[in-house]
């Protein structure tokens, strides 16, 4: 049994930026245990810009945005490469195998930060032969920037979330356009006005209200089949990038000591970030599917002082509030509320909606209303509920609802 004050788990950027917050705050022993030969996250192989400008007042691509909250981390933590968990047990217990074999690990703190990953072809559901050349965001860029090769020239982007835009980015690195964007919606899940930055920028088409139904091809990928409402037609490309749909990482959750929500498919968590197992918080991506780098940092600093709060016993009990999303919200975080004030309220107390949606957020703890506001939603946009806790304990149940027009 390998003793730590704190374990994390992931060494992307939620992980990283805990475990420097977390040395700095003198919350002892601090491990991080990545699965990676190299520590980073997603960030690592990202080669475009637009990373580390609130962190670090300047701005980094993914790589050098890795490098620097990995140096940051190693300064004052152990990170420990090439270690894959296994199994999460009661109280802090965690099985591991590594360089050294089989390893058994318990924290008096571990922290969940393990990211997300994108939805598959599989659970998409898109038919079609399996030719080469069918990939996600992830695997595109490390082609591109890990490994310098170019899988295809002129590829179909599926999405239209902000990671859709950073496979243009990774495109026009080699020098490559897309042969179309694909949105099954009326209009882009990432902000306007991006779909024009596609066509002007970029050269590539963005085409609404359009189902991708087969891919075609032999070996390689020669063109897609699509639907416009107007039947079945040929989109000719050499590649199909599946874009978004991003969910958790949760496999290691199953059977375990930690509760996931059903809404966000993470772990279900109290405004301390500590999981149903108090041994147990939660941070990053894990959380929720998606969310920028810097965000996930900001997390991974906030759930460092709840962690070092939990263990000088300044937390109070676990005993919480359950909190549902209703109406027109995908889920709601945080998914219970416990005793006291939330140490970072502004990065918690967030939903977002399954569908665009104008009409009033509410708040409610057993049917009174607590907070209400008038908004227009969209999907994968964060929706902030921000309500003293003071307002919302005493009660048997608090719900978080949007109910207007689609």
């Amino acid at each position: 049994m390998i003793e730590r004050d704190v374990l994390i788990l992931g060494g992307g950027p939620a992980g990283l930026a805990a475990a420097a917050e977390l040395a700095r705050l003198g919350a002892g022993k601090v491990t991080v245990l990545e699965r990676e030969a190299t520590p980073g996250g997603i960030p690592r192989h990202c080669g475009h810009p637009g990373f580390g400008l609130e962190e670090f007042h300047r701005l980094l691509t993914g790589p050098a945005y890795a490098q620097t909250v990995a140096a940051a981390a190693a300064s004052r933590a152990e990170i420990l490469l090439r270690t894959t968990v296994l199994r999460l047990e009661p109280g802090g217990t965690v099985q591991t195998v590594g360089p050294n074999g089989p390893e058994t690990y318990r924290g008096r703190a571990v922290l969940l930060a393990l990211g997300a990953r994108e939805t598959p072809r599989s659970a998409r559901l898109i038919s079609g032969t399996r030719p080469f050349g069918v990939m996600n965001t992830g695997t595109l860029q490390q082609y591109v920037y890990l490994r310098g090769k170019k899988p295809f020239e002129r590829p179909v982007i599926v999405g239209t979330e902000l990671v859709s835009f950073s496979c243009l980015m990774t495109l026009r690195h080699l020098g490559l356009r897309a042969a179309a964007m694909i949105e099954t919606g009326r209009r882009i899940t990432a902000r306007r006005p991006a779909d024009w930055v596609a066509r002007l920028l970029f050269g590539t088409p963005v085409l609404f209200n359009t189902r991708l139904n087969r891919i075609l091809g032999g070996d390689r990928v020669d063109g897609v089949e699509i639907d416009r409402g107007n039947g079945p037609e040929r989109l000719d490309c050499d590649g199909v990038i599946l874009t978004g749909g991003f969910r958790p990482e949760n496999a290691l959750l199953a059977g375990g000591p930690v509760a996931v929500d059903r809404g966000t498919g993470g772990p279900s968590i109290d405004q301390y970030w500590r999981c149903a197992d108090p041994t147990y918080f939660a941070a990053g991506n894990l959380l929720r599917g998606i969310e920028t780098a810097g965000q996930c940092h900001r997390e991974g600093r906030a759930v460092a002082r709840a962690i070092v709060a939990a263990l000088a016993g300044r937390l109070p009990a676990s005993d919480s509030i359950p909190v549902h999303a209703e109406g027109a919200l995908k889920y709601v975080y945080p998914q219970r509320i416990a005793p006291g004030e939330a140490l970072d309220p502004k990065l918690l107390f967030l939903a977002r909606a399954a569908s665009s949606a104008t009409g009033t957020l509410t708040v409610k703890a057993d049917g009174r209303i607590a907070w209400s506001k008038p908004i227009r939603a969209l999907p994968e946009r964060r929706i902030a509920w921000p309500v003293a806790v003071s307002a919302l304990q005493g009660a048997g149940k608090i719900t978080v609802s949007l109910e207007g027009i689609a």
